[in-house]
């Protein structure tokens, strides 16, 4: 599954996923967004993978915030934006 999402005035968030057994599975987040350190796209993608097929936007993005750490900085995304992507691709 495949979902997109351009936030106004920022980057491209893309989202490409499985479902399995209702849960997300094989999460890649991906974009032309800047994110430092890099490494961080792991754990976003990690984040995602697992929660229920049924999570709303406010529990995807949450589930991004509260895994990254305070030294992460999202440049021309966010944590909701990365969720807006999510639920597209499951839609």
């Amino acid at each position: 599954m495949h979902g997109e999402y351009k936030v106004p005035g920022g980057k491209l968030v893309v989202v490409d996923l499985e479902v399995r057994d209702g849960r997300l599975d094989a999460v890649q987040v991906s974009g032309d967004f800047f994110l430092e350190p890099e490494q961080a796209l792991d754990v976003i993608n990690a984040a995602l993978t697992g929660l229920p097929a049924t999570a709303d936007e406010d529990a995807i993005a949450a589930a991004v915030r509260t895994a990254l750490g305070a030294d992460v900085a999202m440049v021309g995304f966010s944590p909701e934006a990365v969720a807006v992507a999510a639920r597209r691709a499951l839609a």
